[in-house]
Protein backbone atom coordinates (compact mmCIF):
# COMPACT_ATOMS: atom_id res chain seq x y z
CA UNK A 1 0.00 0.00 0.00
CA UNK A 2 1.15 3.52 -0.70
CA UNK A 3 2.39 5.55 2.28
CA UNK A 4 1.43 9.18 2.73
CA UNK A 5 4.64 11.19 3.06
CA UNK A 6 3.36 13.15 6.07
CA UNK A 7 2.81 9.88 7.91
CA UNK A 8 6.30 8.71 6.97
CA UNK A 9 7.76 11.95 8.34
CA UNK A 10 5.69 11.59 11.48
CA UNK A 11 7.13 8.13 12.12
CA UNK A 12 10.72 9.32 11.72
CA UNK A 13 10.13 12.41 13.90
CA UNK A 14 10.61 10.34 17.06
CA UNK A 15 14.03 9.13 15.88
CA UNK A 16 17.49 10.69 16.16
CA UNK A 17 18.33 11.87 12.63
CA UNK A 18 21.36 13.43 10.96
CA UNK A 19 22.53 14.60 7.54
CA UNK A 20 26.00 15.86 6.57
CA UNK A 21 26.11 19.21 4.78
CA UNK A 22 28.67 20.27 2.19
CA UNK A 23 28.30 23.95 3.11
CA UNK A 24 31.09 25.84 4.82
CA UNK A 25 29.70 26.71 8.25
CA UNK A 26 31.17 29.50 10.35
CA UNK A 27 30.14 30.84 13.74
CA UNK A 28 31.16 34.13 15.37
CA UNK A 29 31.10 35.09 19.03
CA UNK A 30 31.82 38.73 19.95
CA UNK A 31 33.06 39.24 16.35
CA UNK A 32 35.57 36.40 16.81
CA UNK A 33 35.50 33.37 14.53
CA UNK A 34 34.98 30.34 16.79
CA UNK A 35 33.68 27.73 14.33
CA UNK A 36 34.94 27.14 10.80
CA UNK A 37 34.18 23.83 9.17
CA UNK A 38 33.13 22.18 5.95
CA UNK A 39 32.34 18.97 7.87
CA UNK A 40 29.25 20.08 9.77
CA UNK A 41 26.37 17.69 10.27
CA UNK A 42 22.71 18.66 10.67
CA UNK A 43 21.18 16.88 13.66
CA UNK A 44 17.54 16.52 14.65
CA UNK A 45 17.08 15.13 18.15
CA UNK A 46 13.93 13.01 18.56
CA UNK A 47 10.78 15.14 18.25
CA UNK A 48 12.81 18.20 17.18
CA UNK A 49 11.23 19.64 14.03
CA UNK A 50 14.24 21.74 12.96
CA UNK A 51 17.92 20.79 12.86
CA UNK A 52 20.93 22.33 14.51
CA UNK A 53 24.64 22.18 13.71
CA UNK A 54 26.92 19.45 14.99
CA UNK A 55 30.59 20.31 14.51
CA UNK A 56 33.68 18.07 14.66
CA UNK A 57 35.52 18.68 17.91
CA UNK A 58 38.68 19.22 15.89
CA UNK A 59 37.08 22.20 14.08
CA UNK A 60 36.21 24.08 17.29
CA UNK A 61 38.47 26.89 18.43
CA UNK A 62 37.66 26.21 22.10
CA UNK A 63 37.69 23.80 25.01
CA UNK A 64 34.83 21.44 25.81
CA UNK A 65 33.92 21.18 29.51
CA UNK A 66 31.29 19.12 31.33
CA UNK A 67 28.16 21.12 32.12
CA UNK A 68 26.32 18.84 34.51
CA UNK A 69 22.89 17.34 34.06
CA UNK A 70 20.76 18.45 31.11
CA UNK A 71 16.98 18.65 31.04
CA UNK A 72 15.30 15.63 29.51
CA UNK A 73 12.62 16.03 26.86
CA UNK A 74 9.80 14.30 28.69
CA UNK A 75 6.53 13.63 26.88
CA UNK A 76 4.82 16.59 28.56
CA UNK A 77 7.34 19.05 27.07
CA UNK A 78 6.58 20.46 23.64
CA UNK A 79 3.59 21.33 21.49
CA UNK A 80 0.97 19.22 19.71
CA UNK A 81 0.91 18.37 16.04
CA UNK A 82 -1.73 15.61 16.19
CA UNK A 83 -1.45 14.52 12.58
CA UNK A 84 2.29 13.90 13.03
CA UNK A 85 1.99 11.76 16.14
CA UNK A 86 0.70 11.52 19.68
CA UNK A 87 3.81 12.95 21.37
CA UNK A 88 4.39 16.72 21.48
CA UNK A 89 6.98 18.11 19.09
CA UNK A 90 9.94 20.20 20.16
CA UNK A 91 9.75 23.32 18.02
CA UNK A 92 12.38 26.12 18.09
CA UNK A 93 10.79 27.71 21.17
CA UNK A 94 11.76 24.70 23.30
CA UNK A 95 15.17 25.57 24.82
CA UNK A 96 18.35 23.89 23.64
CA UNK A 97 18.86 22.59 27.19
CA UNK A 98 15.97 20.15 26.63
CA UNK A 99 17.43 17.00 25.08
CA UNK A 100 15.52 13.96 23.86
CA UNK A 101 18.41 11.60 23.20
CA UNK A 102 21.17 10.12 25.34
CA UNK A 103 24.27 12.26 25.71
CA UNK A 104 26.25 14.67 27.83
CA UNK A 105 25.70 18.45 28.15
CA UNK A 106 28.90 20.46 27.79
CA UNK A 107 30.07 24.06 27.72
CA UNK A 108 32.46 25.27 25.02
CA UNK A 109 34.84 28.05 26.10
CA UNK A 110 37.13 30.03 23.85
CA UNK A 111 40.58 31.55 24.47
CA UNK A 112 40.31 35.12 25.75
CA UNK A 113 36.53 35.05 25.52
CA UNK A 114 34.15 36.25 28.18
CA UNK A 115 31.32 34.01 27.00
CA UNK A 116 30.77 30.32 26.43
CA UNK A 117 28.41 28.32 24.23
CA UNK A 118 26.22 25.43 25.39
CA UNK A 119 26.81 22.15 23.61
CA UNK A 120 25.76 18.52 23.70
CA UNK A 121 27.79 15.37 23.04
CA UNK A 122 25.32 12.75 21.74
CA UNK A 123 25.97 9.17 22.83
CA UNK A 124 25.02 7.72 19.46
CA UNK A 125 28.10 6.13 17.81
CA UNK A 126 27.16 7.54 14.39
CA UNK A 127 27.69 11.03 15.84
CA UNK A 128 30.91 10.27 17.70
CA UNK A 129 33.43 13.12 17.61
CA UNK A 130 30.73 15.76 17.06
CA UNK A 131 29.40 18.40 19.43
CA UNK A 132 25.91 19.83 18.85
CA UNK A 133 25.98 23.59 19.47
CA UNK A 134 23.26 25.88 20.75
CA UNK A 135 22.40 27.89 17.63
CA UNK A 136 21.09 30.83 19.68
CA UNK A 137 24.27 30.94 21.75
CA UNK A 138 26.36 32.06 18.78
CA UNK A 139 26.09 35.69 17.63
CA UNK A 140 26.39 35.09 13.88
CA UNK A 141 26.20 31.98 11.72
CA UNK A 142 27.25 31.94 8.09
CA UNK A 143 26.74 29.25 5.48
CA UNK A 144 29.41 30.08 2.94
CA UNK A 145 29.02 33.91 2.89
CA UNK A 146 25.29 34.11 3.68
CA UNK A 147 23.85 34.70 7.15
CA UNK A 148 21.57 32.04 8.64
CA UNK A 149 18.96 33.05 11.23
CA UNK A 150 16.76 31.11 13.67
CA UNK A 151 18.14 27.65 12.80
CA UNK A 152 19.97 25.89 9.97
CA UNK A 153 17.95 25.22 6.85
CA UNK A 154 16.40 21.79 6.57
CA UNK A 155 17.38 20.39 3.13
CA UNK A 156 14.07 18.49 3.09
CA UNK A 157 11.87 21.51 3.81
CA UNK A 158 10.81 24.21 1.38
CA UNK A 159 8.58 27.20 0.73
CA UNK A 160 6.30 27.70 -2.28
CA UNK A 161 4.37 30.93 -2.85
CA UNK A 162 1.45 31.06 -5.27
CA UNK A 163 -0.83 33.89 -6.37
CA UNK A 164 -4.54 33.23 -5.79
CA UNK A 165 -7.60 34.74 -7.45
CA UNK A 166 -9.98 33.07 -5.00
CA UNK A 167 -11.90 35.21 -2.54
CA UNK A 168 -10.34 34.78 0.87
CA UNK A 169 -11.93 36.27 3.99
CA UNK A 170 -10.63 36.37 7.56
CA UNK A 171 -13.01 36.77 10.49
CA UNK A 172 -13.07 36.64 14.28
CA UNK A 173 -16.44 36.30 16.05
CA UNK A 174 -18.12 37.15 12.74
CA UNK A 175 -16.16 40.38 12.28
CA UNK A 176 -14.39 40.51 8.90
CA UNK A 177 -10.71 41.40 9.32
CA UNK A 178 -9.59 40.98 5.71
CA UNK A 179 -11.28 40.34 2.36
CA UNK A 180 -9.28 39.82 -0.82
CA UNK A 181 -9.10 38.24 -4.25
CA UNK A 182 -5.36 39.00 -4.38
CA UNK A 183 -4.03 36.89 -1.52
CA UNK A 184 -0.67 35.16 -1.78
CA UNK A 185 -0.64 31.56 -0.56
CA UNK A 186 2.52 30.44 1.20
CA UNK A 187 3.06 26.69 1.47
CA UNK A 188 5.74 25.46 3.89
CA UNK A 189 6.62 21.86 4.65
CA UNK A 190 4.62 20.44 7.60
CA UNK A 191 2.85 23.77 8.28
CA UNK A 192 -0.63 25.01 7.33
CA UNK A 193 -0.97 27.12 4.20
CA UNK A 194 -0.68 30.80 5.14
CA UNK A 195 -2.72 33.51 3.42
CA UNK A 196 -0.91 36.82 2.92
CA UNK A 197 -3.04 39.90 2.15
CA UNK A 198 -2.20 43.24 0.56
CA UNK A 199 -2.48 45.86 3.33
CA UNK A 200 -5.29 47.61 1.41
CA UNK A 201 -7.41 44.45 1.76
CA UNK A 202 -7.12 44.40 5.56
CA UNK A 203 -10.33 46.02 6.85
CA UNK A 204 -9.40 46.66 10.49
CA UNK A 205 -6.81 48.77 12.20
CA UNK A 206 -3.71 46.79 13.09
CA UNK A 207 -2.02 47.85 16.31
CA UNK A 208 1.74 47.19 16.04
CA UNK A 209 3.37 45.36 18.93
CA UNK A 210 6.99 44.94 19.98
CA UNK A 211 6.89 41.19 19.31
CA UNK A 212 9.38 39.83 16.81
CA UNK A 213 10.20 36.35 15.60
CA UNK A 214 12.70 34.93 13.16
CA UNK A 215 12.22 32.28 10.51
CA UNK A 216 15.19 30.60 8.85
CA UNK A 217 13.46 30.85 5.46
CA UNK A 218 11.49 34.10 5.68
CA UNK A 219 13.49 36.34 8.04
CA UNK A 220 12.27 38.70 10.77
CA UNK A 221 8.53 39.02 11.35
CA UNK A 222 6.84 41.94 13.11
CA UNK A 223 3.46 41.43 14.78
CA UNK A 224 0.21 43.35 15.12
CA UNK A 225 -2.88 43.04 17.29
CA UNK A 226 -6.57 43.63 16.59
CA UNK A 227 -8.83 45.29 19.15
CA UNK A 228 -12.15 43.50 19.48
CA UNK A 229 -15.15 44.92 21.41
CA UNK A 230 -14.37 42.81 24.48
CA UNK A 231 -10.64 42.05 24.21
CA UNK A 232 -7.36 42.61 22.42
CA UNK A 233 -6.42 39.80 20.05
CA UNK A 234 -2.72 40.21 20.67
CA UNK A 235 -0.17 39.36 17.98
CA UNK A 236 -2.80 37.79 15.74
CA UNK A 237 -1.19 39.06 12.52
CA UNK A 238 2.33 39.42 11.20
CA UNK A 239 4.30 40.61 8.22
CA UNK A 240 7.83 40.47 6.82
CA UNK A 241 9.00 43.97 5.94
CA UNK A 242 12.42 42.88 4.64
CA UNK A 243 12.11 39.16 4.01
CA UNK A 244 14.82 36.74 2.95
CA UNK A 245 15.00 35.65 -0.68
CA UNK A 246 12.59 32.72 -0.29
CA UNK A 247 9.78 35.03 0.88
CA UNK A 248 10.31 38.17 -1.22
CA UNK A 249 6.90 37.77 -2.88
CA UNK A 250 5.08 38.37 0.43
CA UNK A 251 7.13 41.40 1.44
CA UNK A 252 4.96 43.84 3.41
CA UNK A 253 1.84 41.68 3.17
CA UNK A 254 -0.23 40.69 6.20
CA UNK A 255 -0.93 37.16 7.42
CA UNK A 256 -3.17 35.97 10.24
CA UNK A 257 -2.86 32.92 12.44
CA UNK A 258 -5.28 30.42 10.88
CA UNK A 259 -5.33 28.75 14.30
CA UNK A 260 -7.05 31.79 15.88
CA UNK A 261 -9.25 33.16 13.07
CA UNK A 262 -11.88 31.84 10.69
CA UNK A 263 -10.73 31.53 7.07
CA UNK A 264 -13.35 31.36 4.33
CA UNK A 265 -12.22 30.58 0.78
CA UNK A 266 -14.78 31.11 -2.00
CA UNK A 267 -17.54 30.77 0.58
CA UNK A 268 -16.22 27.55 2.15
CA UNK A 269 -15.02 27.72 5.76
CA UNK A 270 -11.69 26.07 6.51
CA UNK A 271 -11.10 24.10 9.69
CA UNK A 272 -8.75 25.73 12.16
CA UNK A 273 -5.48 23.78 12.21
CA UNK A 274 -3.94 22.58 15.48
CA UNK A 275 -0.33 23.68 15.80
CA UNK A 276 1.97 25.08 18.49
CA UNK A 277 0.44 28.51 17.68
CA UNK A 278 -3.14 27.52 18.46
CA UNK A 279 -3.05 29.25 21.83
CA UNK A 280 -3.56 32.99 22.11
CA UNK A 281 -0.41 34.98 22.73
CA UNK A 282 -1.67 35.82 26.25
CA UNK A 283 -1.86 32.09 27.02
CA UNK A 284 1.64 31.15 25.84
Amino acid sequence: MSARMREVLGRTLVELRHEPTAKRVRGFLDDTLVVDTDRAVLVWEPRRVVPTYAVPLADLGGEVLDAGQGRDGEDDIGFPLPDLGSRPVLDPRVPFAVHSTEGRPVTVTFPGGSRAVAGFLPADPDLAGLVILDFAGVDLWLEDADRVVSHPHDPYSRIDIRTSSRRVQVAVDGRILADSTRAMLLYETLLPVRFYFPPDDVLVELEPSDTRSWCAYKGEASYSSVRMPDRLERDIAWRYESPLDDALRVSGQVAFFDERVDIVVDGAARARPITPWSQRATDR
